[in-house]
């Protein structure tokens, strides 16, 4: 049995098994990669990429891939898999008042940006003008991936960790946008016009997110499905479907993949805990299968002229464009200078920028090899400096005490017949919940503990029992009751016991 490849060269069961192999070493050894980079400091995204040079030209599988359309369409659909991970993963309560600031900064922030990078690119390496505006633009997006991946494990205040989260969600469409406007042949639209195409695309691809993700949320938490493995597909589709929705409409679909991913992660879905690890385990395969592809775009002997380039544009961006366009932005708003000193150190760029620098070499712009391998070597650069500094620049700042305890992870599984919940609470190290009676816990009517998993015994618990360290509860719930039960149960878990006194009223996810 043989299958042909889009060339017509037969594929046998032999080379599929071996491509088989191959793509499963290759993951393999990625997986070991995010364990180098958790204990060095390193972003993955460097490791994946050294595995894509490795295996390409010049490299030692020497494998020759320069299909700059093939990798844009792959770059694209992993992007949406990673900003719908981590749109499930941002807490509405945190990002909330980060909104207005992320908004100015994906806007006002980006134009800045582009503007001073381009200079930068056109005065000091001599690029012309529109090479120059698309570099400026390509950088100016920061990365979702090296994002969400590098402060999620930096303990900062939760104002900071938003406004850079939600920034990395939204200023992907604005930029896109500038790219292909000035990749375009002929002359580059006016700036309202620009402006104009800009906020259209906005507005549509935020309604079409918001409704998708609202509707989802409805249809999930109201329809049984046969299996709790089908809700985290469920959820991945729905978050998909959004994009496809905002693009066809002529929409940022970027911008309503992230929206609806974010009202789905936190409308309190069944199986809450599956459907987040799934998505993490889409969203690291999407990160590495990305990576590896942009590593083996690039050949390695041609990055040699364009080192010094890349280094000049990159220091034009980090200690200028990046710092100038965090105060201009930020202006309306009352924020403290460590704060903004840390934004314009934390403005990290990952695949983005390296996937939109395939958008000029498919549209054929002239010198885009260049501007792909200046691309590439500034977000190799900086991206070694600027990620495994920003802990200690924390740190320095006195930013560095952000809380480090991870939300509870409560499953919950519906009981259509019984009109309730079933809610399965564990209690992990660090929590609260420890040394907590289950009179204590004080749980709304309607709900109660039902049963407790000790040291792999389960019994039925007293009043009087005293929750420990790796307990699991079941706790049953009316629905009336469900989301008043979960919520103290959430405060008691950050509290404790005295949680409704202190004024802790249980942390949204």
């Amino acid at each position: 049995m043989t299958a042909r490849t889009t060339e017509g060269t037969p594929l046998s069961v032999h080379d599929l098994n071996q491509l088989l192999l191959v793509s499963s070493l290759v993951l393999l050894v990625a997986v070991a990669a995010v364990r180098i980079s958790s204990r060095s400091g390193l972003p993955s995204l460097l490791l994946y990429l050294g595995i894509g040079v490795a295996m390409g030209q010049d490299g030692i599988g020497n494998l020759t891939f320069n299909n700059a359309q093939l990798t844009q369409v792959i770059g694209y659909a992993a992007l949406v898999v990673i900003l719908a991970e981590g749109g499930l993963g941002t807490k509405w309560g945190e990002i909330k008042p980060a909104l207005p600031a992320a908004a100015s900064l994906a806007l006002a922030g980006v134009a800045v940006s582009v503007g001073v990078t381009a200079a930068g690119a056109h005065y000091l390496v001599g690029l012309e003008w529109r090479q120059a505006l698309i570099i400026g633009a390509v950088v100016s997006s920061t990365d979702a991936a090296a994002v969400f991946s590098v402060l999620r494990r930096v303990p900062l205040p939760s104002r900071v960790t938003g406004v850079l989260e939600a920034e990395s969600g939204f200023n992907d469409a604005p930029v896109v946008i500038l790219v292909v406007a000035f990749s375009a042949a002929g002359p580059v639209d006016h700036w309202y016009v620009l402006i104009g195409e800009i906020a259209l695309e906005l507005a549509i691809g935020a309604a079409i997110g918001l409704a998708v993700g609202c509707l989802g949320a409805y249809g999930l938490r109201h329809v049984a499905l046969p299996a709790s493995g089908l809700y985290p597909i469920a959820v991945m589709a729905i978050a998909v479907t959004s994009y496809a929705a905002g693009a066809m409409a002529h929409g940022s679909g970027f911008l309503a993949v992230y929206l609806a991913a974010m009202v789905l992660g936190n409308a309190k879905l069944p199986h809450w805990p599956a459907t987040r690890g799934f998505a993490e385990g889409l969203g690291w395969i999407a990160q590495i299968g990305m990576f590896v592809l942009l590593g083996l775009l690039v050949t390695p002997h041609t990055l040699l002229d364009d080192i010094w380039p890349a280094v000049l544009i990159g220091l034009v961006l980090t200690i200028v464009a990046r710092p100038v366009s965090v105060v201009v932005s930020l202006l309306p708003f009352r924020m403290a200078w460590q704060e903004k000193a840390l934004m314009s150190w934390a403005g990290l760029r990952g695949a983005v920028p390296i996937i939109l620098a395939t958008i000029p070499m498919v549209n054929g712009v002239e010198n885009s090899e260049r501007i792909f391998n200046i691309v590439f070597v500034l977000v190799v650069v900086y991206t070694l400096i600027q990620g495994p500094t920003l802990p200690g620049l924390a740190k320095l700042l006195d930013l560095g005490k952000g809380t480090t305890a991870s939300d509870l992870g409560i499953e919950s599984a519906p009981l259509e017949r019984l009109r309730g919940h079933l809610l399965s609470v564990p209690v992990p190290e660090g929590s609260r919940l420890h040394g907590v009676e289950v009179n204590e816990l004080r749980l709304p009517a309607g709900s109660a503990v039902t049963l407790v998993v000790r040291d792999e015994t389960s019994f039925v618990p007293l009043p009087t029992t005293v929750l420990r360290h790796g307990d699991e509860l079941l706790v049953v719930a009316t629905e009336p009751a469900r989301d008043a039960a979960e919520k103290r149960l959430r405060a008691v878990a950050q509290g404790g016991k005295l949680a409704g006194w202190l004024g802790v009223q249980g942390a949204q996810r």
